[in-house]
């Protein structure tokens, strides 16, 4: 499946994309062309170009985009999904934009040194395309390569329900610690498949996080000792093209309505959280040098959940306090021995 190529003038300060365009989808989080092996939620939640940015130095003044943007359905995130461009530098947010409907130009303030790093987040629930980029007051150039970050998970990782794309705990760790995060996180469709293992195992990438488990409690129930050998088989996959690289699974966080409710197959959220770390530490006993488990039962409380089951902006920041550093380690080479990885 093929479109129209992205803008050529844009794609050497895009971020967050490996995959080319599809025809109304020019930033797919899955591989078109392989869509229609993965469920239809799935391909729903890959069009949305989560964690999809603009990574520059220079020492203009300002940044112009011409953009267009296909919806302003944002469904059950609102506002959250991204409504407006927004500029971090120097790990703070130095300018911030409405997006319209349709085609539109945006300015945006760029300050700090010419050195610094800027990100531009970009109005991901209105399906955003850039299609210029110009420079005001001085000259812009790509930011250089960061560590690959991949990512799998959950709408957690997808950014629900913080309150802007930028602060999602993927976006905010990748800030803190230099990282070029590849999000692939689905909401409400992120279950282990197969095809998903497939193509993290084709993609490059320095460090992997693995950070998914509460829809196989209830949306489609799993029962724990399924959901053990799923992770098995997803781990066996993503090793087949990654034998090296270092690879940080996180078991399900708090939720509190499904710690101890069993599902239809009988298993709570806290059988299957168990499940995922046995599945783990298991394989790290045989000898896999090169994984880290990070429990997930106490990074979040019933306080830093905006509804229940998402985390607001401050659980999103726990979220990545807590999974940021461990992933950044990794990707540095620093996994520690099997003892102190649990």
């Amino acid at each position: 499946m093929a479109g129209a190529p992205r803008a050529p003038e844009v794609e050497p300060f895009l971020r967050g994309c490996v995959y080319g365009a599809a025809p109304g989808v020019p930033y797919p989080r899955f591989d078109p062309a392989d869509a229609a092996r993965i469920p239809a939620d799935t391909w729903q939640c890959a069009q949305i170009p989560a964690g999809v940015r603009l990574e520059l130095l220079g020492d203009a003044t300002a940044l112009e985009l011409d953009y267009t943007t296909a919806t302003d359905d944002l469904g059950y995130r609102g506002a959250g999904a991204g409504t407006t461009f927004a500029l971090w530098r120097h790990g703070v947010q130095v300018d911030e934009q409405p997006a319209t409907l349709g085609s539109g130009t945006v300015t945006l303030a760029l300050g700090g040194p010419a050195d610094a790093r800027a990100v531009v987040y970009l109005p991901e629930g209105m399906r955003p395309e850039v299609r210029a980029i110009r420079a005001a007051g001085g000259e812009v150039v790509p930011a250089p390569a960061s560590p690959r970050w991949l990512a799998y998970g959950d709408s957690l990782l997808e950014g629900w329900v913080a309150s802007a794309p930028s602060l999602a705990w993927g976006a905010v760790a990748a800030r803190a610690h230099d990282l070029d995060l590849r999000n692939m996180g689905y909401a409400g469709s992120a279950r282990g498949e197969i095809p998903c293992a497939e193509a993290l195992a084709c993609l490059a990438a320095e460090v992997i996080s693995i950070t998914h488990g509460t829809n196989c409690w209830t949306r489609t129930p799993h029962s724990a000792g399924q959901f053990y050998e799923n992770t098995v088989a997803f781990l066996d996959i993503v090793r087949q093209g990654h034998p090296d690289t270092p690879m940080v699974v996180a078991s399900p966080v708090l939720r509190p309505d499904a710690e101890d409710t069993p599902n239809r197959l009988g298993a709570s959220l806290a059988d299957l959280r168990r499940a995922m770390e046995e599945a783990v530490t298991a394989r790290m006993a045989a000898g896999d040098e090169h994984l880290v488990l990070l429990p997930g039962a106490g990074v979040l409380d019933a306080a830093d959940l905006a509804d229940g089951i998402h985390p607001s902006d401050a659980g999103h920041a726990r979220l990545a306090e807590a999974f940021g550093p461990p992933i950044a380690r990794a990707a540095a080479g620093q996994t520690a021995s099997p003892a102190a990885r649990r």
